[in-house]
């Protein structure tokens, strides 16, 4: 397994890395504040500046979120991918604004939470933060391949949308919600608890964020085990995440989703065809709907573009 490695700022903005010196700069964790919401990056491979070290691929591997956002949940799939690489290309993988607990170094600087984005944590302020992340950590030399899940896969399409200057190789598509969420059979259950009932629900998930973190942790492992879930980094990162202000900003993004994710973006799809791929897992039970999702795909786009889906 990799491991953090390293600890020193980033471009002069508020920066955290764990250091491990026997596997040294092989993932790097780092938080920044971009829009004024605080970011956390996991970064595979010893590249930490690739605007400065001249020895850095011209080629990133970047993951976006589902939700919640938090890049933890992603490190074990960040390590997998950056291995099969032969350790040759950077894979980053960037959380949502404001999806990360704080760490106890980071301290707020006025420079560092100067918010220039309009709604920063709602759907389209997390495009609008990828973007500003993109402007100010990817050199335009570089080219991307881009790993969007769930809603990411969203926030992906809105980049190469609004964004057609960035040299995008590929977007990998990884279980896409990007359309019609309110009507599958999970979103007509989350859309009124998250729409009319959020605020309700506040005040049960507060007391559970008072708990000692021994105690948040024991509650997190208890669950994931019932789901047959051991792996440590998601036990370390759910028991993270259990703080009130990700927790209110994840719910809060979630309810946006619901309301906004609606038509399919056939026009973005139609101009990318030869650079994007949908991957989505089928099962009886899929509350997701892929053969829904397929079905409308070819209705959408014709038989051309069900050569990109692929469903397992």
């Amino acid at each position: 397994m990799l491991r953090a490695a390293g600890r020193e700022p980033l471009n002069g903005e508020a920066a955290s890395m764990n250091s491990d010196s026997e596997e040294q700069d092989l993932i790097r964790e780092e938080f920044t504040y971009i829009s004024g919401a605080l970011t956390q990056i996991l970064k595979c491979g010893p590249w930490e500046d690739l605007w400065n070290d001249k020895s850095a691929p011209r080629l990133l591997f970047l993951v976006i979120p589902g939700n919640p956002g938090l890049p933890g949940f992603y490190r074990t799939f960040i390590e997998t991918l950056y291995c099969s690489l032969n350790q040759q290309y950077p894979v980053w993988v960037v959380s949502h604004g404001g999806h990360c607990k704080i760490p106890h170094e980071i301290r707020r600087k006025e420079e560092m939470v100067l918010n220039d984005t309009n709604d920063v944590f709602g759907l389209q302020g997390q495009v609008e933060h990828k973007l500003k992340f993109l402007q100010k950590y990817v050199p335009k030399d570089v080219k991307l391949v881009l790993i969007g899940h769930s809603v990411g896969s969203y926030l992906a399409l809105k980049i190469m949308e609004h964004s057609p200057e960035l040299e995008i190789l590929r977007s990998i598509f990884l279980f896409p919600t990007i359309e019609r969420m309110a009507e599958s059979p999970q979103g007509k259950l989350l859309t009124p608890l998250l729409c009319q009932l959020r605020y309700i629900l506040y005040m049960p998930i507060y007391l559970v964020t008072l708990l000692p973190e021994r105690v948040k942790r024991f509650l997190v492992r208890f669950a994931l085990n019932q789901q047959k879930l051991n792996d440590e980094t998601i036990v370390t990162t759910s028991t993270d995440m259990l703080n009130m202000n990700c927790i209110a900003n994840i719910m809060y993004l979630a309810s946006q989703e619901m309301r906004s994710i609606v038509e399919r973006d056939n026009s973005t799809i139609k101009q990318h065809l030869n650079k994007v791929d949908f991957y989505s897992l089928h099962f009886p039970s899929d509350t997701r709907t892929v053969q829904h999702f397929r079905f409308h795909s070819k209705m959408g786009w014709g038989e051309v573009l069900c050569a990109n889906i692929v469903i397992v």
